[in-house]
């Protein structure tokens, strides 16, 4: 991997799982950059594309090892984080979510967790859960004024309204915390907005879509923001380095609030949203942001809490 050096001093092992995600893939490399030995756990329906890319970066680096796991294997993913200081949890579905897929992404939350709490090595969990675990509840324009880490997403409007992506992302990361906080682990979670960066509409078209799902009123109601995974990936080992981070992080470089930027973004997304070819848009009014992240901001800057 070109910019890849060995460092002069030592870094510990970490696991992610899954790294065939888009996000997975991006800390994977990220991590090796930075010297970091890694364990890449990888499901056998994982994104073929970004599992080729991981198969051939295993040839030339010597501080990668690959695990093949299955999410609903709980023996499987101990293997796997075996000897590993901490974990980078990355679970999203290559598949079309509905309510079995909920179920699955639960489980598959639950298992990492009990996983790491089995194992001597693990200090630390970096768990990436969404935006749309926090943003979607009747009437959340009249609701409250900001929405922040301490927002979570109504379970039973997700439902009502079938946003399963929303209710898998809600539902994984507070199991996830319940079991972290029972068995006494340190955990924190970064909660990104729409995930943006090269070649997305090719490895990420499943996630991507299913996060879109009831974004026109997301945008309407202030709250539909996204993330470069590039900087996405760095605000995920810059979580894990802090020993001071605790808690959520809400993660995204822009809020989408007028018809101009949301025409850039669908751009960036092509094939995926179509544009019309002669598409026009006229100045219209600007939708409040509703969304903060003061502690992202806090992280950056060196100071976590």
């Amino acid at each position: 991997m070109e910019g890849m050096k060995e460092k002069d001093v030592e870094k510990p092992t970490v696991c992610v799982v899954d790294a065939s995600t888009y996000v997975g893939f991006w800390i994977l490399k990220k991590l090796l950059i930075r010297g970091y030995k890694v364990h890449a756990a990888v499901q056998k329906n994982g994104e073929k594309e970004i599992v080729k890319k991981i198969t051939d970066l295993l040839k030339r680096e010597n501080r990668l090892t690959i695990f093949t796991v299955d999410m609903l294997d709980y023996h499987s993913i101990l293997e796997a984080m075996k000897g590993c200081c901490a974990l980078f949890c990355c679970l999203d579905s290559p598949y079309e979510y509905d309510d079995k897929m909920v179920d699955m992404e639960i489980r598959g939350a639950i298992n990492v967790v009990e996983a790491c709490a089995q194992t001597d090595s693990v200090e630390k969990i970096v768990f990436t859960s969404s935006l749309t675990a926090a943003v979607w509840r009747q009437n959340i324009s009249s609701d409250q004024k900001y929405v922040d880490e301490r927002s979570w997403s109504d379970q039973d409007f997700c439902r009502k309204m079938k946003l399963w992506y929303a209710l898998a992302k809600t539902l994984s990361e507070k199991a996830a915390w319940a079991l972290a906080m029972d068995r006494m682990l340190d955990m924190v979670s970064i909660n990104p907005g729409l995930v943006i960066g090269a070649a997305v509409a090719l490895q990420n078209p499943q996630v991507t879509m299913s996060y879109l799902q009831g974004g026109e009123q997301m945008y309407v109601n202030g709250v539909l923001a996204f993330v470069d995974v590039n900087f996405l990936a760095d605000v995920h080992i810059r979580a894990f380095e802090d020993r001071s981070t605790i808690g959520r992080y809400f993660c995204f470089n822009q809020i989408v609030n007028s018809d101009k930027e949301a025409l850039k973004l669908a751009q960036t997304l092509t094939p995926l949203i179509s544009i019309p070819s002669r598409y026009n848009f006229e100045e219209s009014e600007v939708h409040a942001e509703r969304l903060r992240s003061t502690k992202l901001g806090k992280l950056i800057e060196g100071t976590a809490c």
